[in-house]
């Protein structure tokens, strides 16, 4: 390699390794969107195949199968606004404290981002020198950082995933309404079983890709987990249809 070549590699990030400004906010967002989007499916997709076992008439299927759709996609949105709002606040008010601390007490600051980075391995004038050219540049952003794994430019963003994870919902969700709904009744449970764990699948695989793990098991559990709760929900109506309650 050149020594131009070298030195144009070192200024690009890895391309397999999370260097991105916005990372947090990104992978939050998409995050919401795998898991609303599972949950779509699983979730509509019991409460249609559970009302098709009770009955082949589409009318009921279509009202149970639309209020589960628009129920839970608000419910998602609601989870996941709470959830990222409590964490949001948590990192605003660690950035306020330590914006304070650093204003009332620079001095025992500084002492403390250097024994972080001694506490790493650096040897003590070396990390002196580090804390004080970072404290220098941006004090705020390298002890957030170093100390708490904080970017105060990536702060959590709960109507963002909230909107994803709804959006996320629905869309999984309308897949199994429209197989039990345009399925001929002959074919209509095992077709929808199939689309939907082919759904399964490919969220699953979504997922473990975006967390970085092997896609195999995390595929597996989430298409077994969805074949376990259709085979429970069809079951029932089944048995409720034969005793006459559907």
């Amino acid at each position: 390699m050149s020594e131009t070549d070298a030195e144009t590699t070192a200024d690009q990030p890895h391309e397999d390794e999370p260097h991105r400004a916005g990372l947090n906010n990104r992978l939050n967002w998409l995050r919401a969107g795998v898991l609303g989007a599972n949950d779509g499916i699983v979730s509509v997709a019991a409460v249609a195949v559970g009302v098709a076992g009770a009955t082949t008439a589409i009318g009921p299927i279509l009202t149970a199968g639309s209020a589960a759709l628009v129920g839970g996609a608000i419910s998602m949105a609601l989870g996941e606004y709470v959830s990222v709002s409590s964490q949001r606040d948590s990192e605003r008010a660690l950035i306020a404290k330590e914006r304070r601390e650093l204003r009332e007490m620079p001095e025992e600051e500084l002492a403390e981002l250097t024994a972080i980075y001694q506490e790493k391995g650096l040897k003590p004038e070396t990390a002196r020198l580090v804390a004080e050219e970072l404290t220098e540049q941006d004090a705020l952003k390298a002890h957030l950082s170093a100390e708490l794994n904080i970017d105060p430019n990536d702060v959590v963003s709960p109507w963002r995933a909230a909107l994803a994870s709804a959006a996320a919902f629905t869309i999984g969700g309308i897949l199994p309404m429209l197989a039990v709904l345009l399925i001929p009744t002959p074919w209509r449970i095992p077709l929808t079983f199939a689309v939907v764990l082919i759904a399964l699948a490919l969220t699953g695989a979504s997922g473990a890709y975006l967390g970085g793990s092997r896609v195999l098991r995390p595929t597996l559990r989430v298409v077994i987990g969805g074949a376990l709760a259709l085979a429970v929900t069809f079951g029932l109506g089944s048995l409720l249809g034969t005793a006459g309650i559907g």
